[in-house]
């Protein structure tokens, strides 16, 4: 142990922050054999830091006048807000030079056990900056220890109420570190910090796109329903306010034709029965007609004679002079002689096209749903 000058020399200069008993007597030693005059520097230096520097009125930072070189600058984004924990990290973020915004020193972090809690540092000053509407982010950048987490925590409750955007500095692995000696908190915390590189080729669709999206599909899906409900009604109307006939034809065919299979007459030639019933009724005309022409022959010249014999009454006979009109009133009189049978030309596959016609069944198509509901449909045609 020393006496004297020397040993309070020792004794302050152990009181200085990261400076033990053996630090402060090599310090001490030090001044003892330098020069005075660096010595008097020293001395002259740490005096007028105790008279000149405080800090800065709006920030906390060290400043020698009221506002310092940051805030008076008025290049920086007042827009962002970086809290800081001492002004020793407003330099330590000054030499990224990636951030151009501004600072508010707290003067230190929330420590129970040393007695220091949210009165002694100037979280006040912080929330009556915030009456700036030009603040729109706040960034939290304290130390990733447990004083830093409990003030961020506390700020964190504190300012997410006043609606201004939050935000804290990423922690994880080191630059150049390595994933073998991280531990499990800082691994962790690199993980949740993760930044994205490529959102990938997926669309990336928000919650209100979703719904929309979902909303015009149900919409689709129940305007397509309707449709197919209309298409049916109106099937089913064509098909029972219509023909039996009418689900023959379809589509790409012609009228009266549909498709059968092989071997089946799939509609009926109408024309060719109609051409057939008149043949087979002209047919039995033409005998009666050819067998009873001579016996009409003078039933026919009886009136002739009768109306040449009475030419005295002129209201019940026409001039003599005009052949056609008594002709006319002859036939007139007579509606029963028959007229003149048409000789039939039939080819000579007559009779089995007859057969084929009669043979050939009937198609006649079954609807898909009764007119009624418990009413059976019945083939009229079986």
């Amino acid at each position: 142990m020393y006496e004297g000058a020397v040993q309070n020399l020792i004794d302050e200069l152990g009181r200085l922050p990261g400076v033990g008993p053996k630090s402060a007597q090599r310090i001490a030693f030090h001044i003892l054999n330098a020069d005075a005059a660096d010595m008097a520097r020293l001395a002259n230096a740490i005096s007028t830091v105790k008279t000149s520097v405080s800090f800065c009125e709006e920030c906390g930072n060290v400043s020698e006048t009221k506002l310092c070189p940051i805030c008076r600058d008025e290049r920086r984004d007042p827009s962002v807000l970086c809290v800081v924990e001492e002004s020793k990290d407003v330099v330590a973020i000054e030499r990224t030079r990636s951030f151009t915004g501004r600072y508010h020193v707290l003067g230190g972090a929330i420590n129970p056990l040393a007695g220091v809690g949210p009165e002694q540092l100037r979280i006040r000053e912080l929330v009556s900056r915030l009456a700036d509407e030009r603040i729109q982010e706040i960034i939290l950048a304290m130390d990733p220890n447990l004083e830093g987490e409990a003030t961020a925590t506390y700020l964190s409750r504190m300012l997410v109420p006043l609606g201004v955007r939050l935000s804290r500095l990423a922690s994880g692995l080191p630059v150049g570190g390595d994933l073998e000696y991280a531990d499990e908190i800082t691994l962790g915390r690199a993980l949740e910090g993760r930044r994205v590189i490529s959102e990938g080729t997926a669309a990336v669709h928000t919650a209100a796109e979703d719904f929309e999206r979902a909303n015009r599909e149900e919409e689709q899906e129940r305007e397509q329903a309707a449709a197919v409900r209309a298409e049916e009604a109106k099937q089913s109307r064509r098909r029972w306010n219509s023909s039996m006939f009418d689900d023959l034809e379809a589509p790409g065919t012609p009228a009266g034709e549909a498709p059968a299979p092989a071997g089946v007459q799939a509609t009926v030639d109408e024309q060719l029965i109609e051409r057939v019933l008149q043949d087979a009724g002209e047919a039995p005309a033409a005998e009666n007609g050819e067998a009873e022409a001579p016996e009409a022959e003078p039933s026919a010249k009886e009136p002739a004679a009768e109306n040449a014999e009475t030419p005295e009454n002129p209201e019940t006979s026409e001039s003599p002079e005009d052949p056609t009109v008594s002709q006319g009133s002859v036939a007139s009189e007579n509606p029963e002689e028959p007229e003149e049978a048409h000789e039939v030309f039939r080819s000579a596959d007559y009779e089995d096209r007859i057969r084929s016609i009669q043979n050939a069944p009937l198609r006649t198509p079954k609807p898909d749903v009764p007119p009624l509901p418990g009413v059976t449909y019945v083939n009229p045609w079986t």
